[in-house]
C-alpha cells in the first residue's frame, strides 16, 4: 500500500516519494478550488520528513485568515472528495480524503489560521526534522516502537508520542528563531 490506512489503525512504511507527489496534487486542487480564500498550503507531518517511517496518510496544512472563508466551499470540496470532518482541535478544522465507505483515509487537511501558533508548529517541526537527521531518526525509532505496541489503537499511539513532539516543537521554535 502506498497511500491510505484503515481508520484507527497504525502501520508505518519507509518514506516514499509518492507521498510528496500526492501532496502536491492535492495542494494544487485546493488552490484551484479555494483560490484567494487560502493564504498558503503545505505538505506537513511525517510523510513530509525524509528518511523516516510514517503512516501512509498525507497531511496538508492550509492557512486561512478566517475559517468562514473555507467553510463556504464545503459543498464544492465534498464534490472533489474532500470531506469536512470536524473542528479537530480548538482553532483547527479537519478535512479528510480517502475511500470513506471502506473506512480508509489517505489524506488529512488541517485548516488553521495562517501565521499563528498551529501553522508555525506544523512548518517548524517539518523543517526542523528535515534539517536535523539525528532528531528525525530518533522520532522514527519512537514511532516504530509505538506502532508495535499500539497497532489497533491510534489514540494511544498518538498520545504516547506527545511528550516527544512537545520537546521537538520547543527545539524547532528555538531553531527557527536562530535562523
Amino acid at each position: 500500500m502506498c497511500i491510505g490506512l484503515t481508520r484507527g489503525t497504525v502501520a508505518l512504511e519507509p518514506h516514499s516519494s509518492i507521498w510528496e507527489k500526492s501532496a502536491k496534487e492535492l495542494i494544487n486542487k485546493l488552490k484551484e478550488t479555494l483560490k484567494d480564500d487560502i493564504v498558503a498550503a503545505e505538505h506537513i507531518g511525517s510523510t513530509s520528513i525524509l528518511n523516516i517511517y510514517a503512516k501512509p496518510i498525507v497531511d496538508i496544512v492550509v492557512g486561512v485568515t478566517i475559517f468562514d472563508r473555507i467553510m463556504k466551499h464545503n459543498d464544492v470540496l465534498m464534490a472533489e472528495g474532500i470531506i469536512y470532518r470536524r473542528e479537530d482541535h480548538p482553532g483547527q478544522l479537519l478535512y479528510i480524503c480517502g475511500d470513506l465507505e471502506k473506512n480508509i483515509h489517505t489524506h488529512y487537511i488541517h485548516v488553521v489560521i495562517w501565521g499563528e501558533k498551529e501553522w508555525n508548529n506544523y512548518i517548524n517541526m517539518r523543517d526542523y526534522l528535515n534539517s536535523h537527521e539525528d532528531k528525525a531518526k530518533e522520532y522514527s525509532e519512537l514511532k516504530l516502537r509505538l506502532a508495535k505496541d499500539y497497532p489497533n489503537d491510534r489514540i494511544a499511539y498518538t498520545d504516547a508520542k506527545s511528550d516527544f513532539i512537545e520537546n521537538i516543537l520547543q527545539e524547532a521554535l528555538e531553531w527557527r528563531k536562530s535562523c
